[in-house]
């Protein structure tokens, strides 16, 4: 298939996908919002239900058009994966397809997904009050000095993620942190002075919130290496097949404990790990060799 027509294809499918789905999201989701505790917790198994659909629809399109061939591998000691359990996914993040890549690789092996989002995501048509009805955790991201000056604003963005993590807790959720924060590049990772080829520096604010938000039950962290033999791609490129391959290496970890510098130095020792596997991948002209690789 021609790759623009391809990429044609697969979004139209996708705006379709999520205008379709939308209507009963916001049905169910205005009900729980509005509802006691009983009604509340049967919307939000309904509200799952919806999620689940988009991803499905969404990964049943990718495999039709070509889009996409995902090669998942495990660490050899890692445990099955389960749908009625909490995990928490940590990921290095290159493209605007790294959501869709993750979903569509877990949405059959863990709860669905929620993940941080830009506060002025909420502007957008649909989307935004969806992510918002689903209770998405939004945060906003303010410059240090700003931050500095003015300490009540990240205060406010805890609150935010403390609230989003009580409505998770109602039900198994995988939740997403992309620990750098942003999309890498080579040039933010000179700005930043990332110790790393590879990856921008991991930060760990938000993922000691979600697991002090989750406490008990989160059951494992997955930590994922994911990588795009030939490059990250565009979203666009992605829609049109050009990086037809995607390689995802997972580990699966216990929660991390102790205080702010320990999770710093548990995040570190993770990317260190995660910049040598991508290192190797891109010298071999592609992703490490799984253990075992199911297609999805």
């Amino acid at each position: 298939m021609i790759p623009r027509l391809r990429g044609a294809l697969a979004l139209a499918f996708l705006i379709g996908n999520t205008v379709l789905w939308f209507m009963p999201i916001a049905l169910i989701g205005t009900v729980r919002r509005l509802s006691p505790g009983p009604v509340r917790r049967a919307c939000g198994a309904g509200l799952a239900a919806c999620l689940q659909g988009w991803v499905e629809s969404a990964a049943a399109m990718a495999k039709a058009l070509g889009v996409v061939r995902l090669e998942v591998s495990f660490a050899p000691d890692a445990p099955a994966l389960r749908r009625d359990a909490w995990y928490l996914l940590v990921c290095n993040h290159q493209s605007w397809a790294d959501i869709l890549v993750l979903v569509f690789a877990f949405r059959r092996r863990t709860p669905p997904f929620k993940f941080f989002t830009k506060r002025e995501l909420l502007w957008l048509p649909l989307i935004g009050l969806a992510l918002w009805l689903l209770d998405f955790p939004f945060v906003r991201r303010y410059p240090r000095e700003r931050l500095q000056a003015n300490p009540s604003l990240r205060e406010a963005d805890q609150r935010a993620v403390h609230s989003a993590c009580a409505a998770i807790r109602e039900r198994p959720t995988s939740v997403l942190n992309f620990l750098e924060g942003t999309r890498f590049s080579p040039a933010k990772r000179d700005a930043q002075g990332s110790p790393h080829q590879t990856l921008l520096i991991p930060k760990v604010g938000g993922l000691q919130i979600v697991r002090d938000g989750l406490a008990a039950r989160l059951c494992a962290v997955l930590d994922v290496t994911l990588h795009y033999p030939g490059g990250a791609p565009g979203f666009w490129d992605f829609l049109c097949g050009r990086r037809p391959v995607v390689t995802l290496h997972t580990r699966v970890l216990p929660p991390p404990e102790g205080d702010r510098d320990t999770l710093r130095r548990w995040a570190d020792t993770l990317w260190a790990a995660k910049d040598t596997r991508l290192q190797a991948a891109q010298s071999a002209g592609g992703g490490a060799k799984p253990h075992r690789s199911p297609t999805s």
